[in-house]
């Protein structure tokens, strides 16, 4: 549609000017900073950032009735910069023209209700919110099209020259970073640190396509992650991880998303995420304060941070129901089938402590829990998903397994609907799918396969036959006949199809 095409009242409002006034804030002392150049940490005193706009209360000037109406027409928009996270310019980067806005099609993932078999199985209404739908098949692109904007925006003013993206990275981040910059060279380079033999192939392969400089170094995430703090410290690099607040901003369009999708009303809802760095948990809470004091939604949906038993450092510190005697300790991970949750020293956590306490009191009681699953159960509920027909990763696997965790712990009610965070797409991590079915997953993962889950190709040769075809030697008539006619009765009778009728 063409803008002349809107409601009159509402076109002045859907194509955003550049506006308000966001700055860096200390959430250790408090300070403000500008945002005329990367930070990552306080420069006083050290601690995470988040990114505030000074100028939020502007937004009230609209009714929320209209900010409704403003979402749901950009919809119809054929303006790239609009179609992706920045449909909420206003609240995720109000200071970009638009023209300087990366778009590659993140944004807007399906929710896709389950399958009523397994809803009844569960025993309650969800969603899975397919993330491996972005560009670089994770939720990771939504950040990284806030981080590269910036980027974009820094040098298209003068404020920055070229640039050398770093990250480092379980795979999903240096796929989602690789293929940002890749999109913006020259002026953009990227460079991606992994945990050595902590990644699945599928993952390595992506910035490798991307063409980023690939460095893997002994260690798990919280060791490649001190080596690109250093790196950001020491050297004129741009930090792509989540300690990079533009990174939060971006991914606090899954709450809005969200918002949108059930029209704007989150009474009875439920949004369980995989915990990992953080940052991700960080953003969907920030996202839905933000949409609330604006009046967009007037309910905050109950969130489910979930963590594997291999590293649980978020669940621990919860775990003590008093605050003041709550303390942050690291953990020593173990090896994870959801590999993104393989970090012990999430860069995140003062953010998460500061917005737990935050979204509590803004809903009048306790509304964000925290749950630990096992290895075990982060698989098995990863394949029956797929087998009801999902695309969950094992980060949905891990999503899932919290949902019934949450649930017996008394934290979910069966009328709720859920919302599950399937992060990545599954084939990323079709390796340990692979090696759940051929039961050679390694003792560390505490995984032992189920025999009702495994599955496995099975070949069908009758013994009886001379010939069968083969690459570059076809059969034809009589024994191309005889091989058709057998090899459909063995399947028929491994299938357990009855004796075909004569003809």
């Amino acid at each position: 549609m063409k803008l002349e095409q809107f409601p009159p009242d509402l076109q002045p409002y859907l194509v955003p000017a550049p506006g308000g006034a966001l700055a860096y804030r200390c959430l250790g002392c408090e300070r403000i900073f500008a945002i005329d150049r990367l930070l990552y940490t306080c420069p006083r005193c050290g601690e995470v950032l988040l990114i505030v706009d000074q100028a939020f209360e502007r937004l009230t000037r609209l009714p929320p009735e209209t900010w409704r109406r403003i979402f749901d027409y950009r919809k119809m928009l054929p303006q790239a910069s609009l179609r992706g996270i920045y449909r909420y310019h206003e609240f995720i980067g109000p200071v970009l023209p638009l023209e300087h806005v990366v778009y590659l099609g993140e944004g807007h993932t399906p929710m896709i209700a389950a399958s009523g078999v397994l809803q009844e199985f569960v025993g309650m209404s969800f969603y899975f919110k397919n993330e491996g739908q972005n560009p670089s098949a994770s939720f990771k692109d939504r950040g990284m099209a806030s981080a590269f904007s910036y980027l974009n925006h820094l040098m298209a003013s003068g404020r920055l020259r070229d640039v050398l993206a770093v990250c480092a990275s379980t795979g999903d981040t240096s796929a989602a970073a690789a293929l940002y910059a890749a999109y913006l060279q020259p002026r953009i380079k990227s460079a991606v640190l992994l945990p050595h033999g902590k990644v699945t192939p599928q993952q390595l392969s992506q910035p490798l396509g991307s063409g980023a400089r690939v460095f893997e170094i002994p260690g798990v995430f919280d060791d490649c992650m001190k080596v690109v703090e250093h790196l950001s410290e020491h050297f004129p690099v741009a930090l792509l991880n989540s300690k990079n607040p533009w990174r939060i901003l971006g991914q606090e369009s899954y709450s809005y998303e969200i918002a949108q999708d059930f029209e704007y009303d989150l009474t009875d809802k439920v949004i369980v995420v995989p915990i990992g760095n953080a940052g991700n948990i960080t953003a969907i809470l920030n996202g839905f304060l933000k949409f609330r004091a604006i009046g967009i939604i007037t309910e905050l949906p109950k969130i489910i941070g979930v963590q594997s038993r291999h590293a649980n450092p978020v669940y621990r510190y919860y775990r003590q129901p008093e605050g003041s005697r709550r303390v942050f300790a690291p953990v020593d991970v173990q090896p994870s089938v959801a590999q993104a949750a393989m970090i012990g020293n999430p860069v995140s956590m003062p953010r998460v402590i500061h917005l737990v306490k935050r979204y509590n009191q803004q809903s009048g009681r306790s509304n964000v829990y925290f749950v630990d699953v096992r290895e075990q159960e982060i698989m098995d509920w990863q394949l029956i998903a797929n087998r009801h027909g999902h695309i969950a990763c094992t980060h949905g696997g891990e999503c899932l397994a919290g949902l019934m965790a949450a649930r017996q712990a008394g934290h979910i009610r069966t009328n709720e609907v859920a919302v599950l965070d399937a992060t990545a797409h599954a084939l990323k991590f079709s390796g340990f799918q692979d090696m759940y079915f051929q039961n050679r997953i390694p003792d560390e993962y505490e995984v032992v396969p189920k025999a009702e889950l495994m599955n496995a190709p099975v070949l069908i040769r009758p013994d009886s036959l001379e010939a069968v075809p083969e690459p570059g030697r076809p059969l034809s008539g009589e024994p191309l006949e005889r091989f058709v006619r057998q090899t459909a009765s063995a399947i028929a009778v491994a299938l357990g199809l009855e004796t075909p009728r004569q003809a």
